[in-house]
């Protein structure tokens, strides 16, 4: 007997609702475009993350988001709480293998390549907008 295919996997065939890829957009600041940007907004989109990669261009967005973690993960990030108003109110570089404290404040998570927060100028207090994506509206 062969073993079932997981919910990933499952999704990955079938467009089963609520498990769609994530949403592209991006990234902006103060008018100025910082990167590309992936939304997860489906259960199993926010599951699967950044798992199975070995790198990522620009960054993503786990809507909903107050925790994250880094096991299984190919390369480190830096991560930024975001909240409701879509301001930074904290960031971190995040290890290989290792899970953040949740931030209660925050509505949801932004996840870039070490070192891309130092590049962009990313900062507590900032606050980002996300604009461009298949979402009926922009946020920020």
């Amino acid at each position: 007997m062969g073993r079932e295919p997981g919910v990933l996997a499952m999704a990955s065939r079938f467009r089963i609702p609520g498990t769609e890829d994530p949403e592209s957009g991006w990234l902006v600041r103060d008018g100025e475009v910082l990167a590309s940007l992936e939304i997860a907004r489906g259960r199993v989109a926010k599951t699967r993350g950044l798992l199975g990669r070995n790198s990522l261009e620009g960054a993503l967005l786990i809507e909903g988001a107050r925790s994250v973690h880094s096991f299984s993960m190919a390369f480190e990030l830096d991560v930024a709480f975001l909240d409701a108003e879509n301001q930074v109110i904290r960031t971190l570089r995040l290890h290989r293998n290792r899970v953040t404290f949740p931030v209660w404040r925050a509505r949801s998570v932004l996840e870039a390549p070490a070192g891309a927060f130092g590049h962009w100028e990313l900062k507590v207090g900032d606050i980002v907008e996300i604009r461009g994506c298949d979402h009926d509206d922009d946020r920020g």
